[in-house]
């Protein structure tokens, strides 16, 4: 099939197995704690899932090659345990790639896995040890082997007994490893390199919630900027459009080009003020001056006691996403948040009115399941063992401010650089910075950027039959196929070309293509080409 061929260029394909598709079979590859649950062949073309039981991913990956479906559950302690998916195509190019979970959701990522698969990996997505929706936190509640498992050891554990059952199925060893995910999937591939540097030696990281302990407070922070529903500070998120428009008008021309896209939200000098309500304001496009306090602390940093640095505020830009986090019809913060305070931090009773630093510390102090990625120097044995890092971020996410990956980037580089340790950075690590794109995916429908480059969760948001970047199936616009590039080949990754399909579907063809550039650079325009050919832009140093 046409996307398995994508990487039958960079490497031989296995096409024999050693064991039969089979629980009995794979069960004798496994260790006495896991027991193989299912094993199916799946034909050419064809799907493959759980479909509504799997309550977080419930959309099957169709269009899949000729492979064996397994489902592992493996015990991770007395009390707890987690299930693992294996895709192993029948035609194997002898690498592993393990994709990433959502939020705080349980289920195995099988819309992943298929886009996963479709290159020809063995392909593997753990549930972290529960069935919930990404939102579902009551799970956490008294037990801290499931937060262990959601944490950090479902991660690894399904990587290392599905890289062993890999190997047992084909009779042949695992060239290489990866691993691609998006928000928590970025957090679970970052922390796995910290505390399990030769799990992988490529890590594609979008989004990631890295902080948890402070991203999660500060989701509630945030939601609780915008509360009470009635309360004269709370902007209507009527009005999230007219803050949107204004930015747009303020922001758009500060790269030198209207094109209705952001090209670095830190350039614009935005004045919120121009929104403040006067006698001949249209009310449902203006702000009054309490509502415009709010707007200058949701745009701003959230610093506590002592100059205490907790989490950056949303990017200007984001405001199409804002519903999620500043929308909520009820009167408290998103679950994401408040319910991580109740169920995670132990304190079931907890209202939004309550919140303080306290709550920020609490989770510091007892960082639930070890799952917060902050050990920033345990990254040089990630470099040391060969690994290669390549984070990216929309500047339109509404979730996880844009901000915390260029905090993490910065804290990696001075945690390493003074000891002469891992240097340079950009030889292993590099960063994307995405114009115009919202939460691992997508962008407004006002600005149209171009976001899609198959990283995580991307290809599912197309459809669920598609690989790699249809019709541009190349490491210069595929972002995973740029990772093994440059983990196999040496081949550095300095851009990769983003694609915006008109409306979103594939069929209809190409409406934008533009380089994204590994930071600092920027993508620049040659003030003469088609502005939405990626030819007419250059990745340039702005000092």
């Amino acid at each position: 099939m046409r996307a398995l061929a994508v990487l039958q260029v960079v490497s031989s394909i296995v096409s024999t197995q050693a064991l039969k598709c089979s629980v009995a079979a794979l069960q004798k590859a496994l260790p006495p704690h896991a027991t193989v649950t299912s094993a199916q062949s799946v034909a050419s073309n064809g799907t493959y899932g759980q479909g509504a039981i799997d309550i977080a991913y419930p959309i099957n990956p169709t269009n899949l090659p000729a492979l064996c479906a397994v489902i592992v559950n493996v015990a991770s302690s007395n009390t707890s345990s987690f299930n693992f998916g294996l895709f192993l195509p029948s035609e194997w190019n002898e690498r592993f790639l393990a994709v990433g979970n959502g939020g705080f959701a349980g289920g195995i990522n099988w819309l992943d896995m298929g886009a996963g698969v479709g290159y020809g990996f063995a392909t593997v997505s753990t549930d972290t040890g529960h069935n919930s929706t990404s939102g579902d936190v009551h799970w956490a509640q008294n037990d801290p082997e499931a937060r262990t498992d959601w944490g950090w050891r479902a991660m690894h554990g399904s990587v290392e007994i599905s890289k062993d059952l890999t190997y047992a199925y084909y009779g042949s060893k695992i060239k290489y490893s990866y691993y691609s995910g998006c928000s928590t999937g970025g957090r679970q591939g970052i922390r796995d390199a910290q505390l399990f540097p030769d799990d992988f030696d490529g890590i594609l990281a979008g989004a990631p919630a890295w902080w948890t302990t402070h991203l999660q407070t500060w989701t509630t922070k945030m939601g609780a900027f915008n509360l009470p529903l009635k309360g004269s500070n709370r902007i209507d998120p009527l009005l999230f459009s007219a803050i949107e428009a204004e930015v747009l008008k303020q922001c758009d021309g500060s790269d030198g080009l209207k094109d209705n896209i952001i090209s670095d939200p830190l350039r614009c000098n935005f004045n919120p003020d121009t929104l403040l309500c006067t006698p001949t304001s249209n009310a449902s496009r203006c702000l009054t001056p309490t509502q415009l306090d709010t707007l200058y602390k949701i745009y701003g940093d959230y610093v506590e006691t002592n100059d205490t640095f907790v989490f950056p505020g949303f990017a200007l830009g984001s405001e199409a996403q804002w519903d999620v986090l500043l929308g909520t019809p009820t009167n408290e913060p998103i679950s994401l948040g408040i319910d991580y305070i109740r169920y995670f931090l132990g304190l079931p009773d907890f209202q939004y009115p309550d919140f303080d630093f306290s709550i920020v510390q609490r989770a510091d102090a007892l960082d639930p399941g070890n799952a917060t990625a902050d050990d920033f120097a345990a990254l040089a044995a990630f470099h040391a063992h060969g690994g290669k890092l390549l984070q990216y971020h929309g500047w339109a996410d509404a979730l996880i401010a844009t901000g915390s990956s260029l905090y993490l980037y910065k804290h990696v580089l001075r945690a390493l650089a003074p000891h002469g340790v891992a240097q340079p950075l950009d030889s292993w690590y590099r960063l994307f910075l995405i114009p115009g794109m919202q939460h691992c995916a997508g962008t407004p429908a006002d600005v149209r950027a171009p976001w899609y480059f198959a990283g995580a969760n991307q290809a599912g948001a197309l459809g669920t039959g598609v690989r790699s970047v249809p019709g541009f199936e190349d490491g210069r616009h595929d972002a995973l196929l740029a990772l093994v590039d440059w983990v196999e080949r040496g081949t550095v990754v300095d851009e990769i070309v983003a694609t915006r399909f008109v409306d979103d579907v594939i069929e209809k063809g190409v409406e934008r293509q533009r380089p994204i550039c590994a930071y600092p650079k920027q993508a620049v325009y040659d003030g003469k080409g088609d502005v939405d050919a990626a030819r007419s832009w250059k990745c340039e140093s702005l000092f």
